[in-house]
């Protein structure tokens, strides 16, 4: 594959060589960071209504965890969908343009800092457009051909954007992750795959060595592993990962409360413990970071644990306050 280079930012290959030499330290929850901000995320497109109504608050979340020491930020495209914004009266055209903006968003709050962020489009699965929690159960009665239909033209979108590579995350069954990894296939990035799992199997419930199998066949794909899943779930993923798909692994846990989708609220106390990093890295763990839940603060712990860039270094972020205005 030919390296990549993202407008304004470092060339995708620097991700996939960054990764061989050790650990990448990925943001955090950017759900959570926009309601400690104030932001109200009841409407069906999460976060991705921001894209379109305040713009300034994903890139003041972005902000945060630069400053906490990420060294990868993940756009707000996780729920953002042609058909989603369709419902919301937005066009083909106009809903490319928030794509593309989600990954502007992102280049604007690394670039106040001179070591290398990079950043990646996040593709999250088809459930999260339904809106119902059945991303956490996968299964849809989809065909991958449907699925690989459906995901195309937003991976065609936010690729055509610049990215540095494609987070193709939350993935809750093997048939998705199939339909995704073709979906990507000639959108020349990077991508990681990460899935959603409970126990030791998806959250289709599919054992995690076959779904973590899929990926060993794909150069394109530089990192496997979990993502939205109970930090004990994480620990036993990740080993399974690095012996079955042979490639660095990601992964980046919840905070160890449940999502329940009816209620639409987080539920039970908080498990996760940014000193788990080091038994990751121990059996391969090579972008690590956090999920749902999991904010500035025990990022900033994960970069003190890792040696990675920590807050206050680079120049230039005062200006990213709450009313930054959209690119």
């Amino acid at each position: 594959m030919q390296p990549v280079r993202s407008a304004d930012g470092p060339p995708a290959h620097a991700l996939e060589r960054a990764l061989l030499e050790g650990a990448v330290l990925l943001d955090g929850g950017l759900s959570n960071q926009l309601e400690a901000q104030g932001c109200d995320l009841s409407d069906a497109l999460w976060s991705a209504r921001l894209l379109a109504d305040g713009p300034g608050q994903i890139e003041a979340a972005h902000t945060a965890y630069v400053r906490a020491g990420a060294q990868v930020l993940i756009t707000a495209s996780y729920q953002a969908t042609f058909e989603g914004f369709e419902r919301r009266g937005i066009g083909r055209a106009q809903a490319a343009e928030l794509f593309a903006r989600s990954v502007r968003l992102a280049r604007r709050a690394a670039g106040g800092v001179e070591r290398e962020i990079w950043v990646a489009a996040s593709v999250g699965p088809y459930g999260a457009m339904l809106a119902d929690g059945s991303e956490y159960r996968g299964r849809y009665g989809l065909s991958v051909r449907e699925l690989e239909r459906f995901h195309r033209p937003r991976v065609e979108a936010l690729a055509a954007a610049g990215p540095d590579a494609l987070a193709l995350e939350t993935v809750p069954d093997i048939d998705e992750a199939e339909a995704l990894l073709r979906a990507v296939e000639v959108c020349g990035l990077p991508v990681w795959l990460s899935y959603s799992v409970a126990g030791d199997r998806t959250r289709a419930g599919q054992p995690l060595e076959t779904a973590f199998a899929l990926a060993s066949g794909h150069d394109q794909v530089l990192a496997v592993g979990v993502n939205c899943c109970d930090p004990a779930d994480a620990d036993r993923a990740v080993q399974t990962a690095a012996e079955v798909a042979g490639k660095p692994v990601v992964v980046y846990p919840n905070s160890g409360e449940r999502w329940d989708a009816g209620g639409r609220g987080w539920v039970g106390a908080p498990t996760f413990d940014p000193g788990r990093v080091r038994a990751w890295q121990d059996v391969g763990a090579r972008l690590v970071g956090g999920c749902c839940r999991v904010g500035p603060e025990s990022i900033a712990k994960l970069a003190g644990l890792l040696g990675a860039a920590t807050a206050g270094e680079g120049k230039g972020k005062e200006g990213k306050g709450k009313g930054a205005t959209a690119p």
